[in-house]
């Protein structure tokens, strides 16, 4: 498998545009994480000043938003996240051995490179928790996530009363993109689930000492403020010398943990658009640094 020649970029992904979007009273649907992981707070914050809505794409995330709809999250008990678990949730050999080819061969979804190695260490879920903490306005203790191979079931909301809804559909993200296109309405073009071949669902608590990128996503939701930034701006640098080949699959944790230490926060730069641009760049050159230590 020839592997690709990756580089990240916070503009790239379409942070200033979406701001410029919002600023101009035009309602957005937002197709990566990246933007409510590194600037949520500041992007809602605009969206309620201005009054249009940020419609999200992620499959999770429109799952909840739809389990949602016209309900107050005051009334909310927890939000859950669900996991396929990757291509690693049952591997039983050293994770310092695993290759590229390997982590790229997701068992459920054709997504990207940089997606599908998230979906790898489960980082793709600790940004998703920090999404959803910033898209509904909950605390990082109200998003559970649950592992569930057959991701028949996006997202779940379950209420303080004791009910639960389910978000449930074809594994495909046309679903995702048609509804936040169509929103309000719905339109009759996809398949249906067939509940008689699926027989069963399971479920199953992630196992964050093996998949530790989970852990950190939680902190950096806790935590807020600049984390997220550093956070992600650190991962995409890891994900991407994996990638290449620069550090083992068992090193991106330790590159992200590193470059959160290594890195300089100045005062109040996440307070604005361009101090998050720049911490962002800060944060992968850092996250660089500890790449060059690793490879030497």
């Amino acid at each position: 498998m020839a592997l690709p020649n990756l580089s990240f970029s916070i503009k790239a992904i379409g942070l200033d545009a979406l701001f410029q979007a919002v600023k101009d009273g035009k309602s957005v649907a937002v197709a990566n994480k990246e933007p409510l992981v590194v600037a949520g707070r500041l992007l809602m914050e605009e969206s309620r000043r201005r009054s249009v809505p940020l419609l999200p794409i992620d499959s999770e995330h429109s799952g909840l938003w739809q389990c949602l709809e016209h309900a107050s999250t005051d009334f909310v008990k927890k939000l859950v996240l669900t996991s396929s678990g990757g291509p690693f949730r049952q591997w039983t050999g050293p994770f310092d051995q695993i290759t590229p080819e390997q982590a790229l061969n997701h068992p459920k979804w054709k997504m990207g490179p940089k997606i599908t190695i998230d979906s790898a260490t489960l980082m793709n879920k600790g940004l998703e928790v920090i999404e959803a903490v910033n898209l509904f306005g909950v605390p990082a203790e109200k998003v559970e996530v649950l592992i569930h191979p057959e991701a028949v079931i996006h997202a779940m909301v379950e209420f303080i009363d004791g009910a639960c809804l389910a978000q449930m559909g074809i594994t495909d993200m046309r679903l995702p993109i048609q509804y936040a296109l169509s929103y309000p309405e719905r339109l009759d073009s996809l398949p249906s689930l067939d509940f008689a071949k699926i027989a069963s669902l399971h479920f199953e608590k992630p196992d964050t000492a093996r998949f530790p990128c989970l852990g950190l996503g939680y902190e950096a939701a806790r935590c807020g403020g600049s984390m997220p930034a550093v956070l992600n701006a650190a991962n995409e640098v890891a994900v991407a010398a994996f990638l290449d080949k620069r550090i083992r699959f068992d090193q991106i944790h330790g590159v992200n943990v590193q470059s959160l230490s290594d890195c300089a926060v100045p005062a109040g730069a996440a307070d604005t658009l361009e101090g998050l641009l720049s911490l962002d760049q800060q944060a992968r050159r850092a996250a660089e640094a500890v790449v060059l230590r690793l490879a030497r």
